[in-house]
């Protein structure tokens, strides 16, 4: 695993970050708008930004004093590229070992029929025991 997607899946292991960047998914917003949204301090919002910033999920830009976050689309489309091609590795072994563990028709006809001669053969018994009485 690359260190850029590490520091990804890192930055979205904490539930406020993923808040933010779905505010971001809104559209771009300084700090200060951010922080109304959550229930903790701006220089807390900035440090999860920070961080944000560093795994290349946002981006920054200056806009006279404040500085305006947005999505970086570039780190999210690795992060979809990487869950993409881990989910599509899955799915191919789950359908090897499903495919491998059905069991052919033929098979299953004579378990059927096996069963079938089982059934038979006890009432079978039931009467001789019956008729020894």
């Amino acid at each position: 695993m690359n260190t850029n997607l590490t520091t990804g899946l890192h930055a979205l292991s904490d539930p406020t970050r993923v808040a933010i960047l779905q505010s971001l998914a809104e559209r771009p917003l300084p700090v200060v708008e951010l922080a109304r949204g959550f229930p903790i301090s701006r220089p807390a919002i900035s440090q999860h930004l920070r961080i944000l910033k560093n795994a290349g999920l946002v981006n920054d830009r200056r806009a006279g004093t404040q500085r305006i976050y947005q999505i970086d689309a570039a780190g999210i489309t690795a992060l979809r590229a990487h869950f993409e091609a881990l989910w599509t590795s899955v799915l191919e072994s789950f359908k090897t070992v499903a495919e491998a563990s059905v069991i052919p028709t033929t098979a299953t006809t004579s378990v059927k029929s096996n069963v079938k001669e089982k059934r038979n053969v006890a009432p079978a018994r039931k009467r001789r025991t019956q008729r020894r009485r």
